[in-house]
């Protein structure tokens, strides 16, 4: 295993790996603020595009990608997705040198986040888990919340990096912190999401405007990013907005099994996952997730076309 002794300058050689709706824009930042980006995207064709948009390089596999890399991202959709880009024979692990750092935005368990690193710490790499928050939009505006977890040493490396897309970013503590941050972030949402499905379903049977409640009720104590930002939209049956419903049962999957294993109870948690599980029956797994209203209009007898 060769190792390098990496520079701090403003420019770091970068390895993304992962194009979708995050991982694309996130790539494009870190070439516009001057780094050297390779990046890899299991859609061939995806990469070639992303590449001739932005003026990056991708390679044929994570291996390819990662060799010579200062720092790994990776952006991808579960436990399995990751150990398939980071593991074997072309997976990056297999292309990084002793010194590099893997910094890992996928949302997924903290056991493989800590699997993970321990076998990068076999080859002297280091490894930050750090699940990002803000959605599509928060991706394509460099406006993401990004919760890390890892040794201050590879935390403080890895933050001028992740400056590139992030609003604010913040270690919470050893390899698996961020993981659990990001399933906080998610039960907060779930509960906030149906809180608000019911409130806006209220206001309108009862003869209100909905999209007028919320505008007042977001000023006060009731307020939150979810209502200022979804009220409109879920009122008029528009649910397009990158994160889908599909995510978001995976993530309370998680953040379920890990609460089962430490032993706390998360009931709201719990019970939003099966209406997730009925929108899903409803056909809207792709749906974003602000869609749980649409499960209250069903069970009122209602449309539910947009």
């Amino acid at each position: 295993m060769k190792r390098h002794n990496w520079e701090s300058t403003n420019m770091a050689k970068i390895a993304f790996l992962g194009l979708g709706v995050m991982g694309y824009p996130m790539a494009g930042h870190l070439v516009a603020k001057g780094h050297d980006v390779t990046v890899y995207n299991r859609t061939t064709a995806k990469a070639e595009a992303w590449a001739a948009e932005h003026g990056g390089k991708f390679g044929a596999t994570p291996r390819e990608a990662a060799e010579g890399a200062e720092i790994v991202l990776s952006c991808v959709g579960n436990d399995d997705d990751l150990r398939s880009v980071m593991l074997g024979d072309d997976g990056a692990l297999a292309g990084v040198s002793s010194g590099a750092l893997i910094v890992d935005h996928t949302t997924a368990s903290a056991i493989v986040a800590r699997e993970l690193a321990e076998a990068a710490a076999a080859q002297g790499v280091g490894f930050v888990d750090a699940p990002v928050s803000g959605g599509q939009a928060g991706a394509e505006n460099g406006q993401l919340a990004i919760m890390c977890g890892g040794s201050q040493a590879d935390f403080d490396r890895a933050e001028p990096v992740l400056a590139s897309y992030a609003k604010a970013c913040e270690r919470f503590g050893d390899v698996g912190a961020g993981q659990v941050t990001k399933m906080v972030n998610q039960v907060c949402i779930a509960g906030i999401v149906q809180g608000m499905s019911e409130g806006l379903m209220l206001a309108a049977e009862a003869g209100l405007d909905a999209k007028q409640v919320a505008r007042l009720v977001s000023q006060g104590a009731g307020g939150s990013w979810q209502l200022a930002n979804r009220a409109d939209t879920m009122m008029d049956n528009h649910f397009e907005h990158g994160f889908a419903v599909n995510w978001m049962r995976k993530d309370l999957g998680i953040a379920l099994e890990q609460a089962k294993d430490i032993g706390v109870s998360l009931p709201v948690a719990a019970l939003v996952d099966q209406f997730y599980s009925d929108v899903q029956q409803l056909g809207g797994g792709r749906w974003d997730t602000s869609s749980l209203i649409q499960r209250l209009r069903v069970l009122k007898g209602q449309s539910i076309d947009s």
